[in-house]
C-alpha cells in the first residue's frame, strides 16, 4: 500500500525534497567543476579522519603494549602528517564552497531584483517594503546556507563516516551492531522536531517584516513622529515586534536544541555498551587491545557527523520558508502582460480618450464608467475631491494597471493593444512629491533621456529654472540630492523633476499637482517652467488648487469615479454646480471665483 505520507514528502512543491531538487537543479551543473575539487577536500579530511582511528591499533599495540621505541617515531610522523593534510583539506574546502555560495547568493540577488522590478505595480500594492527585504534577504541567506549544509553533511560528514563505520566493522564486527542500534529512534525523534520548527519559523518570518515594518516608517516619517511626539509609540511598535521575534526564535532554538540531548543520551547509551562488552572481551577473552582502542576511538569520532546528519532536517526544515519566499518571487509573473501581437505606439496627435472606464483595486472600486477626451496639444485637467479617481486615469494612462472594463486610447489605439515601453515612452510625468534618486543631480535630470549630452541637460535645467540654485551646490551638477531628493527642498526638487520631463520631450504630459504645497516664489518660478513644458503638448493636469487650471482648455470634473461635468472654467461656473462650489470655497469671494 503507497504511503500517502512519503508520497506528499516527496511530491509537495513547497516541500523540503522538491525545495532542495529545485535550488540543486539551478545551481549545481553551473559549478560541478568548483564542487568535484570540494568533494576532493571533503574525501581527503574523510579518508584523514578514518586513518586517525585506525593508526590507534598500533599506538596501543606497537607503543603501549610491545614498547616499540622505533614505533614511536614512525607513528608519531604518520600522526603528523595525517593531521596536516587534513587540515589543508579542511582549508581548501571551506575556502572552494565560499567562493561558490557567494556567487550564487550574488546571482539570486540580480535575478530576484530584476523580476522584482518587472513586476507592475499590483505587487508593490500587495508587499511592503519591508515584506519585500524579507523574501529578498532571508531567501539568498537561505539558499546559501542550504547549499552549503548539504554539500558538507553529505560530502564530508557522509563519507567520514563511511570511512569510520570501515574501520569499526574491520576492527570489530559485532560491535559495530551496538553503536547502530540507536539510529532508528534518533530518526524518529528528529522527523517530529522537523514539523515543529517548520510552524515557528514560518511565523518568525511574519514577526521579521514586522520589525523591518516599524524601521522603515519610523525613518521615512520621521519628521511627523517628532513632530507629534510620536517616539514612545513607535518604540512600543518596535519593541512587540522584537518581542515576538525574540519569543519565536527562542522557541525555533529550543527544537533545534533538542536534537542535542536525543543524540547525546542515544550516543552514550551506544558507547557505553561498547565499552562494557569490549572490556569484558579484552579482559575476559583475551582479544586484541589495540582494536579495541581503535573501534572507540572511530566511534567517538564518528559522534560528531552522525550527530551533524542527524539534525541536517532540522537546519534544512529552518531554511525552506526562506527559499519558499524566494521562489514565490522568482515565479511571480506580472498580472499586466503585453499582447502577443503589442505594437510600438508612435502618438502623432497626443489624443488621449476614456471611454465608459471602470476599475476596481482589488474589491474596492475606483472608477464606475468614466469618459472623456483630453484634446491633442491642450491643456485638459481634471478636478475635484480626493478620492474621486483622478490619480486612477494617471495610473491608467501609464498602463499601471489595466482597466476592468472600458477603454484608454492614445491617438484613437487602445493602450493594451501597445507596447508597455512605447507608451511610457510617449509620457512625461511630474508629481507633487518629485522623487530624486541618490545619485548626482546631473543623473537624475538625464533619467529623462540618458543619452543626453551634458549640454542638454544644462539647457532643460535652465528652462525649467533650475540651473542657478544647482550651481550654486557644493559640486553643482555632480552633488548628489540625498535619499529621496530631501537635501533639497521642495522647490527645488519640483524643478529637477520639471527638468527630467524636458529632457524626455514626449507629447503628452501628466501634471500631478506639480505646484502643490510651495511657497509663493517657488511657485511661481515651477508655473514658468510648466508653461514652458507645456507647449506643444496634450497636458492633462490634476489640480486641487483651481488658480492653476482656470485657464485650462477644458475641465472635466470628477466625482466618486466619474466626470459630472465638462467645460471651461467659465462654463463650469456659470453652470452653477460641483466646481463652482468648489471655487467659491477656495476663492474669497464670488467676484475674485469668476475671474
Amino acid at each position: 500500500m503507497r504511503n500517502p505520507l512519503k508520497s506528499r514528502m516527496f511530491t509537495d512543491p513547497d516541500g523540503t525534497v522538491q525545495l532542495v531538487k529545485r535550488l540543486f537543479g539551478e545551481n549545481f551543473r553551473t559549478y560541478i567543476p568548483q564542487y568535484l575539487v570540494a568533494f576532493i577536500f571533503m574525501g581527503l579530511i574523510a579518508a584523514t579522519t578514518a586513518a586517525s582511528a585506525w593508526i590507534m591499533r598500533d599506538v596501543v599495540n606497537q607503543v603501549f603494549v610491545d614498547k616499540n621505541s622505533t614505533m614511536v617515531y614512525v607513528i608519531g610522523a604518520a600522526v603528523l602528517a595525517i593531521f596536516t593534510v587534513k587540515g589543508a583539506s579542511t582549508y581548501g574546502q571551506m575556502v572552494v564552497l565560499a567562493k561558490v555560495g557567494n556567487k550564487i547568493a550574488a546571482d539570486l540577488q540580480n535575478r530576484m531584483f530584476a523580476v522584482m522590478i518587472r513586476q507592475d505595480q499590483t505587487y508593490f500594492d500587495e508587499y511592503s517594503l519591508a515584506e519585500i527585504g524579507v523574501r529578498v534577504g532571508q531567501g539568498v541567506g537561505a539558499t546559501r546556507t542550504t547549499l552549503e549544509l548539504i554539500i558538507v553533511t553529505l560530502g564530508r560528514d557522509v563519507l567520514t563516516l563511511i570511512g569510520l563505520v570501515f574501520v569499526m566493522v574491520f576492527q570489530n564486527p559485532f560491535l559495530s551492531i551496538f553503536a547502530l542500534f540507536t539510529m532508528p529512534p534518533a530518526v524518529v525523534g528528529v522527523a517530529f522536531l522537523v514539523r515543529r520548527v517548520k510552524e515557528y519559523v514560518k511565523r518568525q518570518v511574519v514577526s521579521s517584516a514586522k520589525i523591518g515594518s516599524a524601521q522603515q516608517e519610523t525613518v521615512l516619517g520621521i519628521r511627523v513622529v517628532k513632530a507629534f511626539g510620536m517616539e514612545e509609540v513607535m518604540k512600543t511598535r518596535m519593541g512587540d515586534a522584537v518581542t515576538e521575534y525574540r519569543k519565536r526564535a527562542n522557541k525555533i532554538a529550543n527544537l533545534s536544541a533538542r536534537t542535542s540531548p536525543l543524540m547525546d543520551t542515544l550516543g552514550g547509551a551506544a558507547i557505553a555498551l561498547v565499552i562494557f562488552y569490549g572490556g569484558y572481551s579484552v579482559i575476559e577473552l583475551g582479544q586484541d587491545p589495540g582494536a579495541l582502542f581503535s573501534f572507540i576511538t572511530a566511534l567517538l569520532l564518528a559522534y560528531d557527523p552522525a550527530r551533524r546528519l542527524a539534525r541536517l532536517n532540522v537546519n534544512l526544515g529552518k531554511q525552506m520558508i526562506g527559499l519558499k519566499l524566494m521562489y514565490e518571487l522568482v515565479d511571480r509573473e506580472p498580472s499586466m502582460k503585453e499582447a502577443e501581437n503589442a505594437v510600438d505606439l508612435h502618438v502623432s496627435t497626443g489624443k488621449i480618450e476614456f471611454r465608459d472606464v471602470k476599475f476596481s483595486y482589488g474589491d474596492r472600486p475606483a472608477l464606475y464608467g468614466t469618459s472623456f477626451v483630453a484634446e491633442p496639444g491642450k491643456m485638459t485637467a481634471l478636478v475635484g475631491s480626493s478620492g474621486a479617481g483622478k490619480s486612477t486615469v494617471f495610473a491608467l494612462i501609464e498602463r499601471f494597471y489595466d482597466p476592468d472594463g472600458g477603454q484608454v486610447l492614445i491617438d484613437d489605439r487602445p493602450i493594451p493593444e501597445c507596447t508597455i515601453a512605447s507608451v511610457r515612452g510617449n509620457l512625461a510625468y511630474v508629481g507633487q512629491d518629485s522623487f530624486l534618486f541618490n545619485i548626482s543631480v546631473r543623473e537624475n535630470i538625464a533619467v529623462g533621456r540618458p543619452s543626453a549630452t551634458q549640454e542638454e541637460i544644462v539647457a532643460a535645467a535652465k528652462a525649467a529654472n533650475a540651473h542657478d540654485f544647482i550651481m550654486q551646490l557644493p559640486k553643482g551638477y555632480e552633488t548628489s540630492p540625498g535619499q529621496g531628493g530631501n537635501g533639497l527642498s521642495g522647490g527645488q526638487r519640483q524643478r529637477i523633476a520639471i527638468a527630467r520631463a524636458m529632457l524626455r520631450d514626449a507629447p503628452i504630459l501628466l501634471l500631478d499637482e506639480a505646484t502643490a504645497s510651495l511657497d509663493a516664489e517657488s511657485e511661481a518660478k515651477i508655473q514658468s517652467a510648466l508653461d514652458k513644458l507645456m507647449q506643444g503638448r496634450t497636458t492633462l493636469v490634476i489640480a486641487h488648487r483651481l488658480s492653476t487650471v482656470r485657464h485650462a482648455h477644458q475641465i472635466h470634473v470628477m466625482d466618486q469615479g466619474k466626470v459630472v461635468e465638462s467645460g471651461t472654467h467659465d462654463q463650469l461656473f456659470d453652470h452653477d454646480g460641483i466646481y463652482r462650489r468648489l471655487c467659491e470655497l477656495q476663492f474669497q469671494n464670488r467676484k475674485e471665483a469668476a475671474e
